[in-house]
């Protein structure tokens, strides 16, 4: 064998796109069987399967020396991907000038930038269904991008607009760190999880990190009525010792556990 086709074996874990990626568990039907991309949450066309990159693209990304190789060598649906990152970091971006400024509209701009987040990682893979193209990276830069719009992002405006104790931040600190668990399992265990007739997972273990965006929807909500900072709803538990804490912050555990969870399966549109 080859040292290139034992480079393709070693690596063919990463021959995948989107945060949510199906791949058939049958290798004994079809030699390269194709690989399934769809969205984290849902996908227009989610019976379009994509075929696997041959070696060539596993050799252009190890072997190639060029300027510029690594960019040479992303999918159009990679670079949509990054505009998923982006978003997200403008988003913290955006909470920092709240917090210089006081001025709303900042924190306003990073709950829009989170929501723009969420089409980009819905687009990458719709771009690549429409090529029929896979991407090697693909897996990879949409688990990190995830984390930081839908995982970082939100964290970030809970405490700007007043999640700010000491043990709030523990807790926020909690719920990203069960949103990035996540996101790696994912990337290992995909594979495992049962299929249906086409190839499909028939569930996600445990909430998708996409639904961090009920928070940002019920932030901004907060937001909007004016309700943030000492006026957040609910109040504090131990006010005025060490282990003071919003009330709301519990709701952050719950959903990094529910995230987190194994034997929760919540059935794929």
């Amino acid at each position: 064998m080859s040292a290139n086709t034992s480079g393709f074996k070693k690596h063919e874990s990463a021959i995948v796109s989107d945060s949510e990626i199906d791949v058939t568990d049958d290798v004994t039907e079809t030699p390269n069987p194709p690989i399934r991309r769809s969205s984290s949450l849902f996908s227009l066309t989610s019976k379009e399967l994509l075929p696997k990159p041959d070696e060539k693209e596993y050799a252009a990304f190890i072997d190639d020396e060029r300027h510029f190789s690594l960019i040479r060598n992303l999918h159009m649906a990679d670079f949509i991907t990054l505009l998923n990152g982006f978003s997200g970091f403008y988003s913290i971006i955006s909470c920092l000038r709240y917090t210089l400024t006081g001025k709303s509209h900042y924190v306003q701009r990073a709950h829009f930038f989170i929501c723009l987040g969420l089409f980009f990682d819905f687009f990458d893979g719709r771009v690549a269904r429409l090529r029929n193209k896979s991407s090697l990276m693909g897996q990879e830069l949409d688990s990190l991008a995830d984390l930081i719009s839908f995982g970082v992002s939100p964290a970030t405006i809970a405490f700007a607009i007043g999640f700010q104790t000491t043990v709030d931040v523990l807790m926020l600190t909690f719920w990203v760190l069960c949103g990035l668990s996540r996101l790696a399992r994912f990337n290992i265990s995909a594979a495992n999880i049962p299929k249906d007739a086409h190839g499909k997972s028939q569930y996600f273990e445990g909430f998708p990190i996409p639904t961090n965006l009920g928070w940002v929807f019920f932030m901004a909500f907060l937001v909007y009525k004016d309700w943030i900072l000492d006026n957040l709803p609910g109040g504090l538990l131990f006010k005025d010792t060490f282990f003071e804490f919003h009330i709301i912050s519990i709701g952050f555990v719950l959903q990094g556990c529910a995230e987190i969870s194994k034997s929760l399966h919540i059935p794929k549109p």
